[in-house]
């Protein structure tokens, strides 16, 4: 408990006549140095009374899945710490593309946010209309969690790297097909970016409704190829259920250290990984913008907050609004040019 400062007569007696008594500068540095404290613990004026009622995060799938799973942390964790309900609503549907149109249309002040990964940039590219701009109908709030692609094979495939993968289709033209979780995912251009526009390869796209019957069919070796996000193949791999080849990321990732990525397995530049962001519909005031960044940055580093994605196989990846945007551009500009070249397209 704190001692209450006591007459002058008192601190001269406890530190010695000769010690330090109260000034008037003495009084104005304490007040200064408690005002930067009180200001700090201060809400920016437009963020003050942030939020005024319930705030929706719009997850743009059905319950379950990883952006699912983000979002009910982070609702969980806001509602703890703004002291007003954050709650996720499911609205899935056409690639994604419904629910982030209805956050898109939702009022600019901060009450909708928008939980998504890389399909908001990926089906406007692919897709001839989608009920948002990418760029122009959200106000990014910052990245939270990312996630490298593995190359795996079933184990009935005689290969142990991506040189060897590449070998054998390339020697049995059309024999081999890979899975992916639909048309126009990143996993499927993925895999049109490294075997047939990098290297030529005739091979079976099979896409399926989702990751789920996509991991199925790789397990029971109807469709033995296999490039996706690491938490869904991760426990098959560590099962030996699946063989993973490589990591599809610029350095090796923790939670497989003696996995190569794929520039040490002779493919550099073919690097793609999961990621999501959290946005705010366009002309939310930037002070709850900041507000919702640093509150997010804080419950992201919260050690149960990282147990659980380290569990997963997610890391968290924080940003600011700015370098979620230059993000979001250079994954555009990637994705158009993969795209464009393998003449992939949904009307």
């Amino acid at each position: 408990m704190g001692r209450a400062f006591g007459p002058r007569e008192e601190l001269a007696k406890e530190a010695g006549e000769g010690a330090m008594k109260p000034t008037r500068s003495w009084f104005a540095a304490g007040l200064l140095a408690l005002c930067a404290v009180t200001g700090a613990m201060q809400r920016p004026a437009q963020a003050q009374n942030y939020p005024a009622r319930p705030v929706k995060l719009v997850v743009p799938y059905a319950p379950g899945g990883p952006n699912d799973i983000v979002a009910r942390i982070l609702a969980q964790k806001l509602t703890e710490a703004l002291g007003g309900q954050f709650y996720v609503e499911n609205t899935s549907g056409a690639g994604g593309t419904i629910g982030m149109g209805a956050a898109a249309n939702a009022a600019g002040d901060g009450h909708t946010l928008l939980v998504a990964n890389q399909d908001l940039i990926v089906q406007p590219i692919i897709k001839a209309k989608v009920p948002y701009d990418p760029v122009r109908s959200f106000a990014p709030v910052t990245l939270v969690v990312t996630a490298p692609e593995m190359i795996v094979v079933h184990p009935s495939i005689p290969v142990n790297d991506v040189k060897e993968l590449i070998a054998l289709l390339k020697a049995n033209p059309g024999k081999y097909s890979y899975a992916s979780p639909g048309y126009g995912t990143t996993p499927h251009l993925a895999c049109e970016w490294l075997f047939r526009l990098d290297n030529g390869i005739e091979i079976t796209h099979v896409p399926f409704q989702g990751a789920a019957p996509a991991v199925q069919s790789v397990l029971a070796g109807q469709t033995p190829v296999f490039h996706n996000v690491l938490p869904a193949v991760a426990p098959h791999v560590r099962a030996g259920t699946m063989r993973a080849l490589a990591v599809a990321a610029s350095k090796r990732t923790p939670h497989f250290p003696d996995l190569p990525t794929i520039g040490e397995a002779g493919f550099p530049g073919h690097e793609v990984g999961f990621w999501m962001g959290v946005y705010a519909s366009a002309g939310t005031p930037q002070p709850v913008v900041e507000l919702l960044n640093s509150q997010i940055g804080r419950i992201m580093n919260l050690p149960d907050v990282k147990e659980r994605f380290a569990t997963i196989g997610f890391d968290p990846t924080l940003s600011t609004p700015a370098e979620l945007t230059a993000h979001m551009k250079a994954e555009t500009d990637k994705w158009s040019k993969v795209v464009r070249e393998a003449n992939i397209k949904i009307e």
